[in-house]
């Protein structure tokens, strides 16, 4: 019964490895998203609904009962499988990215949403620069160092298509939770700088889910605090409803 763990932007698989440590089960699969650490396959294109329906193609070559856990897009993208294939998965957990109609995109995804501007901030989008400000966020300096280096011209073009895919993802998205039947699990920094916790117990509510906010953590809160994470989901898979 493997857990399944789907990472966010810029982020690549490895921002699971402090996590993992903590965890007591040994039977998880980090997907690396398309663009992400890797290369396209020839034809694909890195939209959201590309990116769901690879995540369920991916799902469905794993003998489950399925635990998927997912972060920033990777959240998105996790509840919008649940949304759509709700028999595929055990449980889900979420975090870090809202599906909401009132939420307003972050300044930096809306520079990405505009073209020029996304391309002319994507030019400054690495190196020690970015790593420094990884760092505030909270990332230790070579974890934000390691995933500044992994962060090449293929994830970038990748981020650009994704986010300009995602303008009104709430219009497209948000209604089909109604469709969710497994257990979840919502997970919130509470220092999150770019979606407020509401956010975080809104998408539960809306999905009758458990609702945990991770004090003293921002948005990478796998990364600030990976035995506290560890042990929510652990007490979450024993007990998911």
């Amino acid at each position: 019964m493997p857990a399944v763990f789907v990472h966010g932007v810029p982020d690549t698989a490895r921002v699971w490895q402090p996590l993992l440590k903590y965890l007591k089960r040994k039977d998880t699969i980090c997907l690396a998203l398309p663009g992400f650490g890797n290369k396209r396959p020839a034809g694909f294109s890195p939209d959201k609904d590309s990116y769901a329906d690879w995540i369920i193609g991916q799902l469905k070559k794993i003998d489950g009962p399925i635990d998927l856990v997912g972060h920033d897009w990777g959240s998105l993208l996790v509840t919008r499988v649940v949304s759509i294939a709700p028999d595929l998965v055990r449980t889900w957990t979420a975090g870090g990215a809202p599906l909401d109609p009132d939420y307003v995109w972050h300044d930096t995804a809306q520079v990405w949403q505009t073209p020029g501007k996304g391309e002319e901030l994507m030019k400054m989008f690495s190196g020690e620069p970015l790593a420094m400000g990884l760092s505030t966020q909270g990332i230790p300096l070579e974890e934000a160092r390691e995933a500044a280096r992994l962060i090449d011209d293929e994830m970038k073009a990748s981020i650009l298509t994704l986010y300009r895919s995602a303008t009104k993802v709430a219009d497209d998205w948000f209604a089909d939770l109604k469709n969710v039947n497994a257990p979840g699990m919502v997970l919130w920094g509470e220092n999150d700088p770019y979606a407020a916790p509401k956010f975080g117990e809104r998408l539960a509510a809306n999905t009758k889910s458990k609702y945990k906010l991770i004090e003293g953590a921002g948005h990478w809160y796998q990364i600030q605090k990976p035995e506290r994470v560890a042990h929510e989901l652990e007490a979450f898979w024993a007990k998911p409803r």
